[in-house]
C-alpha cells in the first residue's frame, strides 16, 4: 500500500472523521503524516512551540508537566484514538503546556496545527465536526487534571520530602 493509501485508510479509522466526506479527509491528508517514533522519546516539550496536533493510532503517550516540589507529574496517558497537543488549534495559547512522551513504541497521525485551523476556517462543516469533538477532548482533561489538582491538595509534600526528586 502506498503512502498516501496508508495515511487516508488511517484517517478513515478514526471515528472524530466519519461525518466527513472523501475530499475534506484528503484536504486533511495534505496537512498531515503518519509518525513512528520509539518507545521514551520525547514528541515535543513543556513551552515548545505548537506545531502539531496528534491523534494516537497504535502505542500510548504520556503527558507531564514539572511541579515545583514535585517535579514531573503525570497528567495522562493517550491511547488509540485519544488526542495530544489540543491546545495548538485554540486561538490564544501557543506554546505547549505540558510535555510528551511516548510510553512505548507508538505511531501517531500528525496534523500541522496551521493547516488544521486554516482548514477550519475555510470549511465550516469540517471545523465545526474537529472543534465539537475537541471540545469533549478539552472537558475530560480538564476534570482530570482538577482531580489530580484536589488530590495535591490533600496530599501535599512535606518541606522536607525527597517526593520530587523521586518524580522527576
Amino acid at each position: 500500500m502506498n503512502y498516501k493509501a496508508d495515511l487516508l485508510a488511517a484517517l478513515h479509522s478514526i471515528p472524530w472523521f466519519l461525518e466527513l466526506n472523501q475530499e475534506q479527509l484528503e484536504r486533511l491528508a495534505g496537512i498531515s503524516n503518519i509518525c513512528q517514533i520509539k518507545a521514551n522519546v520525547e514528541i515535543f516539550p513543556e513551552g515548545g512551540i505548537e506545531d502539531y496536533l496528534y491523534i494516537v493510532l497504535e502505542g500510548q503517550v504520556a503527558t507531564e508537566i514539572y511541579v515545583p516540589t514535585r517535579g514531573q507529574v503525570h497528567l495522562f496517558t493517550a491511547e488509540p484514538l485519544d488526542i495530544i497537543g489540543w491546545s495548538s488549534l485554540t486561538p490564544v495559547v501557543r506554546q505547549r503546556t505540558s510535555n510528551a512522551r511516548t510510553l512505548e513504541p507508538s505511531r501517531l497521525i500528525a496534523f500541522e496545527a496551521e493547516g488544521l485551523r486554516r482548514l477550519c476556517d475555510e470549511d465550516h462543516h469540517l471545523g465545526y465536526i474537529i472543534m465539537r469533538r475537541l471540545s469533549n477532548v478539552v472537558a475530560s482533561r480538564l476534570l482530570t487534571t482538577r482531580l489530580q489538582l484536589l488530590d495535591m491538595i490533600v496530599h501535599p509534600v512535606p518541606a522536607n520530602s525527597t517526593a520530587g526528586a523521586l518524580l522527576e
